[in-house]
C-alpha cells in the first residue's frame, strides 16, 4: 500500500524527527501500513561516519520482515569478522578474543544472523526500503500539541525558510540531545556522559592483518581499531585529547597499529558516551525512540539495535490507532513494555565495559610484572560471555495490558541476558521454527495478529483487526512445552498477546481478547 506524499504545510500521519537507522525503520515500518509519513533530518545527508557497527539477529529479524536481510548481509563483513580480539597492538597477537553470538555464526534460535556493518552502509538501505517524503537540511525547533494533532515548526538550514507541518503523532529518533525531549522537559535518568571519543577514519594497506585473523573490533591499549567495508578502510576510537586542534592523529593511528607505516587521515569526529534512559518515552501525541528515550554505551553494540526494536513495538501501535482498530490508550504499552528493556540494556552495557577494561586491566598488570616475558593469553573475565548476549536480544517478555497472561505471567530475563530459552508463554517473542525448508514461523507474521493454531480454523464474523490464520505442524507443539491443542495470538511484532489450551477461541473469546489488547 503506497500512501500519498505530503507536500509542505499539509497534515500528514506520523512526523518522524531524525534520519538515522531508527527513524528511517519506523518510516520504513509506517509505510508498510499506510500511513502517511514525513522523515526531517536536520543534517544535509546521511551520515558518512560508520558509528554504530553491529545489526544484531532480532534487528536482522525486524530487517527480514522488511525484505532487507539479504541487502543488508551483502554490504557486510563475512561472519568470521563476527568477534573481537584484545591485543597489545594490532600486529601483536591476541592475548584474549570472544566471539559476538549470533554473528559469528548461525544460531539455531533464528532464521537469520547478524552481521557485522558501518552505519553508513545499513542507513542507504533502510532509506531505499520506503517512498515517503524525507526532508535532510530541515530542524524541528518547536512544536505544540493540539485536541487532534501536534503543530512542528521546521526550519531549513540553508536559508532558514520556516514551515509548520501538522502531524497526528510525532515520532522523535532525534538521538541523544534530542531537541524534541528537551522542548518537552522530558528529564533521563542515568549517569549522563560518561566519555568523550574520537573516531579517525584512515587508510592504510592493513588486509593481511584482517584477512589472517578476521575481527569486527581489535582492541589495543592505544584505542579500538575496526575494520569499516569489505573491500577496506579502517577507523580508530580513542578518547578524545584535550588538544583537538594539536593532536597528532596519523601517530595515535600508527601507536595502535604498532607499525610506523604510510597512514592517510580522512575524516576526524569527536562525539560523546552518553548513558540515560529518558523518564517518560510518551508525552500525549509525542513519542520518544532510539536515543531520544535511552542512551547506551557502545560496549556490545546494544544501541542502535534497542532503538530498532523500539519502532518495531511502537509502530503497528500508532498505525492501529490511527486505522481506527485500536485505542489511544494503546499507545500507553510502548513506554510499559520499552522502558525496562532500555533499563535492562544500559545495565548490560554498563557491564559490558566493565569487563572490556578489566582485561585491559589484568594484561597491563602482566606487562608491568613480566615486562617482555608476559604471557601469550589472558583468560577473559567473562568465559565468552561478552557478546553473548541472546537472553537480552530474544528473549525480551512484555507486562503490559496488551499482553494476556496465561496465568504463570512472563519470567523476567537473567541478570546478564546470555541464555534464552524458547518458549511461548505470553509476552516473549515467538519462537523461530521452520515451517518449511526457507519459511520460518517469524514469516508468518506481518502486519497483521496471527492466529497460530494447530486445529483448522476460521473466524465465523468479520472482525475489524487485520487477522490471518497460520497452521502449525503438530509434530511441533513439544518443542514450546504446548499442548496438542493450543492456539497462539502473535501481535504485528513478533511477540504472542494471548494463548489458549483447548483449541482456537471462540468468535467472541477471539473478539474479546482483541479488545483487551488493542484497547479498542
Amino acid at each position: 500500500m503506497q500512501p500519498d506524499m505530503p507536500v509542505a504545510g499539509a497534515e500528514v500521519d506520523v512526523l518522524i524527527v531524525g534520519g538515522g537507522p531508527v527513524g528511517l525503520t519506523a518510516r520504513a515500518l509506517l509505510e508498510r501500513w499506510g500511513v502517511r509519513v514525513l522523515l526531517v533530518e536536520k543534517h544535509r545527508e546521511l551520515s558518512p561516519f560508520p558509528r554504530s557497527r553491529l545489526v544484531n539477529v532480532r534487528s536482522m529479524e525486524i530487517f527480514r520482515q522488511l525484505e532487507l536481510a539479504e541487502r543488508i548481509t551483502a554490504a557486510a563483513f563475512a561472519p568470521e569478522y563476527g568477534r573481537i580480539r584484545f591485543r597489545d597492538t594490532l600486529h601483536a597477537s591476541d592475548f584474549a578474543s570472544a566471539a559476538m553470538i549470533g554473528v559469528s555464526a548461525p544460531v539455531p534460535e533464528s532464521p537469520v544472523i547478524g552481521v557485522v556493518t558501518s552505519q553508513d552502509r545499513l542507513e542507504p538501505a533502510l532509506l531505499g526500503a520506503a517512498a515517503s517524503e524525507v526532508r535532510f537540511g530541515v530542524e524541528l525547533v518547536d512544536l505544540a500539541e493540539e485536541d487532534e494533532g501536534v503543530v512542528a515548526r521546521l526550519v531549513e538550514s540553508r536559508g532558514g525558510a520556516a514551515t509548520e507541518i501538522r502531524a497526528r503523532y510525532v515520532l522523535a529518533a532525534d538521538g541523544a540531545n534530542s531537541t524534541v525531549r528537551e522542548r518537552l522537559g522530558i528529564h533521563t535518568r542515568g549517569p549522563g556522559a560518561v566519555g568523550r571519543v574520537t573516531t579517525v577514519v584512515f587508510d592504510a594497506d592493513l588486509n593481511r592483518w584482517s584477512a589472517r585473523h578476521p575481527a569486527g573490533v581489535y582492541l589495543t591499549a592505544q584505542g579500538s581499531l575496526l575494520p569499516l567495508y569489505p573491500e577496506g578502510g579502517w577507523a580508530l576510537f580513542v578518547p578524545t585529547p584535550e588538544d583537538t586542534a594539536g593532536a597528532d592523529w596519523p601517530g595515535l593511528v600508527a601507536r595502535a597499529l604498532g607499525d610506523d607505516m604510510d597512514i592517510d587521515v580522512l575524516r576526524v569526529e569527536h562525539w560523546v558516551v552518553n548513558a540515560f534512559v529518558a523518564e517518560r518515552f510518551r508525552h500525549g501525541r509525542i513519542l520518544l525512540a532510539g536515543d531520544a528515550a535511552h542512551a547506551i554505551p557502545p560496549a556490545g553494540g546494544l544501541g542502535m539495535n534497542v532503538g530498532v526494536a523500539d519502532v518495531h513495538n511502537l509502530c503497528w501501535k500508532l498505525a492501529g490507532v490511527l486505522r481506527g482498530w485500536a485505542g489511544p490508550d494503546l499507545l500507553d504499552s510502548y513506554e510499559t513494555e520499552r522502558q525496562p528493556v532500555a533499563r535492562r540494556t544500559l545495565g548490560q552495557a554498563v557491564e559490558n565495559s566493565k569487563m572490556m577494561f578489566q582485561v585491559q586491566d589484568v594484561r597491563r598488570e602482566q606487562l608491568q610484572a613480566a615486562a617482555a616475558q608476559a604471557p601469550d593469553r589472558v583468560e577473559p573475565p567473562w568465559s565468552e560471555q561478552y557478546f553473548a548476549q541472546l537472553g537480552l536480544v530474544l528473549g525480551v517478555a512484555y507486562r503490559s495490558a496488551a499482553v494476556l497472561t496465561d496465568g504463570a505471567g512472563a519470567p523476567e530475563p537473567s541478570d546478564t541476558g546470555t541464555t534464552y530459552v524458547a518458549t511461548a508463554k505470553p509476552g516473549h517473542r515467538m519462537p523461530h521454527l521452520w515451517l518449511t525448508e526457507s519459511r520460518s514461523t517469524l514469516d508468518a507474521l506481518g502486519e497483521w495478529f496471527t492466529l497460530l493454531t494447530v486445529d483448522p480454523w476460521e473466524p465465523r464474523a468479520t472482525l475489524p483487526w487485520p487477522l490471518r490464520v497460520e497452521p502449525l505442524p503438530a509434530e511441533h507443539t513439544h518443542r514450546w512445552d504446548l499442548r496438542p491443542h493450543e492456539a497462539l495470538l502473535i501481535r504485528p511484532d513478533g511477540h504472542i498477546a494471548a494463548r489458549w489450551n483447548d483449541g482456537p477461541p471462540s468468535d467472541g473469546t477471539l473478539h474479546k481478547a482483541l479488545t483487551t489488547v488493542t484497547a479498542r
